[in-house]
């Protein structure tokens, strides 16, 4: 669609059509009342010699008045709607890297492969449909690494997240530190933030912040923490289920319960791409409006063209003067 972004600038072609018939009136009234045929001249001579050599730089330069006001009116082509990114939340990824994370208790086709493997395609896949979000990831075993704190940059994040390998962190689980670490690095938007702790379930048995510790602090900055136990048996590769604690820490369903978040189980690959796609319904973007619209604008056509006339006017003006 065509449009012109400044229409009252057209206003100005009735006085450059004004001016252009009082020196086309001009052009006449210098010419003579009469003229002296030559014997040796054929008959039938022009009888307005001035207004025959100045009409076409008159007209031309008319011309170029005329598009010069176009062009001051700006015409454009207006297209399509920009639509905005849409504004999202700091999104911690806390992965469990202990040694039971290497269990192979997932098939993907025939193939039997690691909890991590699975882990790491299904939130590479989640990241890459979150425009919007800043996402960090950490690595957790008996010692806490963030790989990258939240950033927009979603391939960097692929990337770190792919660098992931079971026993990088320790062999234990210090789940109160991860989440102390995480807890450090998101901020507060318009959106509140979120972080998605994966680990087996497993019991935490190191670190120095204990998980309730940590899961107060995250009730009182209004960070919901959705954990997703991935394997069916957290003590499949081997170790020894321990004996009931009095003092035992919350679990992963007490700390998502406690700051308004979900508690998934994942025993397959289905399972753990129906889990991301609910979180993402839950930790919704917010859409903005869109306010403007793809813009082409054409202004320097007349504004060229006017040129040219100009310059075919003075070459006319100079060939009539040799």
């Amino acid at each position: 669609m065509f449009e012109l972004a400044q229409p009252f600038w057209l206003a100005m072609v009735l006085p450059v059509l004004l001016w252009g018939g009082f020196a086309w009136r001009r052009a006449e009234g210098e010419s003579p009342a009469w003229v002296l045929n030559h014997p040796g001249l054929p008959a039938g001579g022009d009888a307005r010699p001035g207004l025959s050599r100045r009409g076409p730089p008159m007209a031309l330069t008319l011309l170029a008045f005329a598009l010069l006001v176009l062009a001051l009116a700006q015409p454009r082509e207006v297209g399509d709607w920009i639509t905005p990114p849409p504004e999202g939340r700091d999104i911690a990824l806390l992965v469990d890297t202990s040694r039971t994370m290497s269990i192979r208790d997932f098939q993907i086709g025939t193939r039997e492969v690691e909890r991590l493997e699975v882990l790491k395609a299904t939130l590479a896949r989640f990241i890459e449909g979150r425009a919007g979000d800043r996402f960090g990831v950490m690595a957790f075993g008996s010692s806490v690494a963030t790989l990258t704190p939240p950033t927009l940059d979603h391939k960097l994040a692929i990337a770190q997240l792919q660098r992931l390998q079971v026993g990088m962190a320790g062999d234990d689980t210090a789940l109160g530190d991860a989440l102390g670490m995480a807890l450090k690095q998101v901020r507060s938007r318009r959106l509140r933030p979120a972080i998605i702790l994966v680990s087996d379930g497993a019991d935490s048995n190191a670190g120095d912040v204990t998980p309730v510790e940590a899961v107060a602090v995250a009730r009182r900055m209004g960070v919901a923490i959705h954990t997703v136990q991935i394997g069916s048996d957290p003590y499949a590769a081997g170790r020894a289920a321990q004996q009931p604690d009095p003092d035992a820490q919350p679990g992963l369903a007490d700390m998502a319960r406690l700051t308004n978040g979900r508690h998934y189980f994942v025993r397959s690959t289905q399972d753990a791409g129906r889990v991301i796609r609910d979180i993402g319904a839950l930790e919704k973007t917010l859409v903005r409006p869109a306010r403007y619209r793809q813009v082409r604008e054409w202004y320097w056509l007349p504004l060229l063209l006017a040129v040219g006339c100009l310059f075919a006017a003075h070459l006319l003006r100079l060939r009539q003067t040799a």
